[in-house]
């Protein structure tokens, strides 16, 4: 039942090109960085990714846009990105937009087993165009479908060696949904403690959940945008 490998290379394998791929993290909160690394060193192309945003032009998921290791992505926001947007607008990049919200439950309803669900958001607009719609209670809902992935790439604070996670505060973002929505979820834990040692009441996402462990190291945990409040 120990789920820990030596490596994050070890642990990105499998990976293979035209896979689709969930990946935590919102903005650069969050990212899981060794094994972004790994999936960057792999080379693996016509990757299709689920995830709020792109990093940005240098940063998290940005390197695999920067590297054309990218043809899809699922996102929410990707305003940070020149890259993705030169790319998007070259053609050279397959975007699909969702709303925030609806992004996490249609993730969501992939590790339910959830055939799809009605949404008012995005009525009316771009994001509905194709979509089936229903009138219900005299206003109208769109369909979304549920999202699933090959993988999961995932950082959590603390993990024990059967893959019990538990997340740090806001960096828990999307990634216990992508955990249950993938075949294969990875995760990189800042911790790795013995089975026991986290309180039951306090896990975040159970180990049935999580396939391969790693431990994470030199993490630079980026900041987008550093705003600092002048000293009086």
């Amino acid at each position: 039942m120990n789920k820990v490998v030596a490596s994050a290379d070890e642990a990105v394998k499998d990976f293979f090109d035209g896979c689709t791929m969930m990946s935590g993290g919102f903005g650069l909160c969050g990212n899981p960085e060794n094994l972004i690394t790994a999936v960057l060193k792999k080379n693996v192309n016509q990757l299709t990714i689920i995830a709020n945003n792109c990093g940005t032009t240098e940063l998290g998921l940005g390197v695999l846009l920067k590297n054309k290791q990218v043809k899809k992505m699922v996102s929410s926001y990707v305003g940070e990105n020149k890259e993705f947007e030169r790319q998007f607008l070259s053609g050279e990049l397959e975007v699909e937009l969702t709303p925030q919200g609806t992004l996490a439950e249609r993730i969501r309803a992939g590790g339910a087993g959830i055939g799809g669900f009605y949404v008012r958001t995005g009525v009316g607009t771009e994001v509905a165009r194709g979509k089936e719609t229903k009138t219900i209670d005299g206003h109208e809902y769109v369909l979304e479908l549920p999202l699933k992935a090959d993988f999961a790439i995932i950082r959590a604070w603390k993990a024990d060696l059967w893959g019990n996670l538990v997340f740090n505060k806001t960096a828990r973002n999307f990634s216990p949904m992508m955990c249950a929505a993938a075949k294969v979820t990875i995760v990189e834990a800042e911790h790795i403690v013995p089975v026991g040692s986290i309180d039951p009441d306090q896990v975040h996402v159970p180990g049935v959940y999580v396939k391969r462990i790693i431990q994470s190291g030199n993490l630079q945990k980026w900041i987008e945008r550093r705003t600092v409040q002048k000293r009086a």
